[in-house]
């Protein structure tokens, strides 16, 4: 007798399964990270508490988480609307950068006495434009001759990057202070700041959850995000029933680009300051591939793993000083995707075992043989 594993979609389970199974996801997540650090020579039970002290217990800690998930948000937003049509943009981290050399440089441009509104409303246009423009560099060619945007867009993150360094640390550039014995970014004006809500958090956050709304709105009520969906599907089928499959492609992953773009120029405006490529090459939009998975693709289930994330975050300075190394946090960061992946796998499919006895496995010709 031989054993046969096979998977099989799954009927579209209950309410409470449907919620239940990220919460186990998380705790199955919190306990192998409890193991691991163990092993390491630690308590979980003070790693943990330090996580929640140094991220939510009080308002300093939840300014700060919060700082830190706004442009998670963006970035999970920008992955989502992409990967809902099954188009996968990696370049995020790329589009992020030159929303913030765009806003950057547009901040240092402008002149100093240039009202606010206007000032940050032309940096945010600015980072959502370059961040578009460079998501459409991989676009064109996935739209009219099929490439593969995961290389493209992935190749491009490099690109920006390498560009981004070049501005500060290659030349004496527009964007460069002359003033410096190292080379660092010009300081942004006074008007180009972002306001503050509270101690550090700024006004980004509201940008972000207005972004969040908008594109479920977009998603759930809007004939753009229904032909989105349905090319997502089936793209054959949308082709048939008259659907512009190069067009969408070409407007998700600009609006991918813009989303990405436009939390360059939310750190640029509301945390940093100055184009400093050391401070805005953390991986922001990578995580933000992260981000949109564990939220199914929802733009409003974005915003609360942004924030958990974002929480995660900010407890690795405060970890370390209790001896548990900055790798934890990104350990834990990737338990939290790995289990709520496989939660996730595990709700829309089943595995189904079925045994095959040897007699019946045997093929005509084999019993002919026999005979």
């Amino acid at each position: 007798m031989t054993l046969r594993v096979s998977v099989e979609p799954r009927a579209r389970p209950a309410l409470a399964v449907r919620v239940g199974v990220p919460i186990a996801s998380l705790a199955a997540a919190a306990l192998v990270g409890a193991a691991i650090i163990v092993v390491s020579g630690n308590s979980p039970l003070e790693a943990y508490r330090t996580v929640l002290d140094s991220s939510l217990n009080g308002v300093r800690p939840i300014t700060r988480t919060l700082v830190l998930a706004t442009p998670l948000i963006l970035t999970g937003l920008a992955a989502a609307v992409a990967f809902r049509m099954r188009v996968w943009n990696i370049g995020a981290e790329g589009q992020l950068y030159m929303g913030a050399i765009a806003a950057s440089g547009l901040a240092l441009w402008l002149p100093a006495d240039t009202p606010k509104v206007l000032m940050l409303a032309a940096m945010i246009v600015g980072g959502s434009v370059l961040g578009a423009l460079w998501a459409g560099v991989a676009a064109l060619p996935k739209a009219y001759f099929n490439t593969n945007e995961v290389i493209t867009t992935l190749m491009l993150n490099f690109v920006a990057l390498y560009f981004m360094n070049y501005l500060i640390f290659g030349t004496v550039s527009f964007w460069r202070d002359p003033g410096r014995n190292y080379p660092q970014g010009k300081l942004i004006p006074d008007s180009a700041e972002l306001p503050i809500i509270h101690h550090r958090l700024h006004y980004g956050l509201v940008i972000a959850l207005i972004a969040a709304v908008v594109l479920w709105w977009v998603l759930r009520g809007t004939t753009w995000g229904f032909e989105l969906r349905t090319i997502g599907d089936s793209p054959s089928a949308s082709r048939y029933a008259g659907m512009s499959v190069s067009g969408k492609i070409l407007s998700v992953l600009a609006l991918s680009g813009a989303l990405a773009g436009v939390a360059g120029a939310i750190e640029i405006s509301g945390t940093l300051k100055a184009l400093d490529p050391r401070a805005v090459a953390t991986e922001l939009g990578f995580t933000g591939i992260v981000v949109a998975a564990v939220a199914r693709l929802n733009p409003l289930g974005v915003v609360p793993v942004a924030v958990l994330l974002g929480a995660v975050a900010a407890s690795g300075a405060k970890l370390q000083t209790i001896g548990i190394d900055a790798e934890i946090v990104f350990l834990l960061q990737g338990l939290i995707f790995l289990f709520v992946a496989s939660g996730e796998f595990f709700l829309s499919n089943r595995l189904v075992v079925s045994s095959t006895s040897a007699a019946m496995s045997q093929t005509p010709a084999t019993e002919a043989a026999h005979e």
